[in-house]
Formats: C-alpha cells, sequence, structure tokens
C-alpha cells in the first residue's frame, strides 16, 4: 500500500550539450527589472497620509485630555480650599 510505484520502462537520462564560452566575450547578465505601478504608488501615498493623519489625531486627542485634566484638577483644587 505504501510501497513507491516505478514506472515499467525507465526513461533515458536527456543528454547535456556543453559549449565552451569565448574568454574574451563580455558576460552578458540581464539587468534586473523592477515595475512599478502607479497604483502601489498611490496605495503607498494615500497609506502614508492616512496613517499620518491618525497620528496627528491621536496626538491632538492627547493633549486635549492632558489640559482637561489639568483644568479639572486645578478646579477641584480651589474649592477645597475654600
Amino acid at each position: 500500500m505504501f510501497l513507491p510505484k516505478y514506472p515499467d520502462s525507465p526513461t533515458p537520462a536527456p543528454a547535456h550539450t556543453h559549449t565552451v564560452a569565448d574568454p574574451a566575450a563580455p558576460v552578458q547578465r540581464p539587468a534586473p527589472q523592477i515595475s512599478v505601478t502607479t497604483g502601489a504608488v498611490a496605495a503607498v501615498l494615500v497609506g502614508g497620509v492616512v496613517l499620518t493623519a491618525l497620528l496627528a489625531a491621536v496626538a491632538v486627542t492627547a493633549i486635549s485630555v492632558a489640559v482637561c485634566a489639568v483644568v479639572i484638577r486645578s478646579m477641584l483644587r480651589d474649592q477645597r480650599r475654600r
């Protein structure tokens, strides 16, 4: 059941042909191609803008909460002194 099944007649290995390169000829290597679409650039820009806006919103909220806390603390301290 778990024994491997071999083909009835094995196929011969393909013959490899080797050519000798000319040592005087320069080596031609394909240049890497990077294709960046406008959609990808737009997505990165929109994502950056959204993340920056969220960070600014969090910073403004934190500052306003801190100011409110200081004002409320000051008001409560003044009421205790009276």
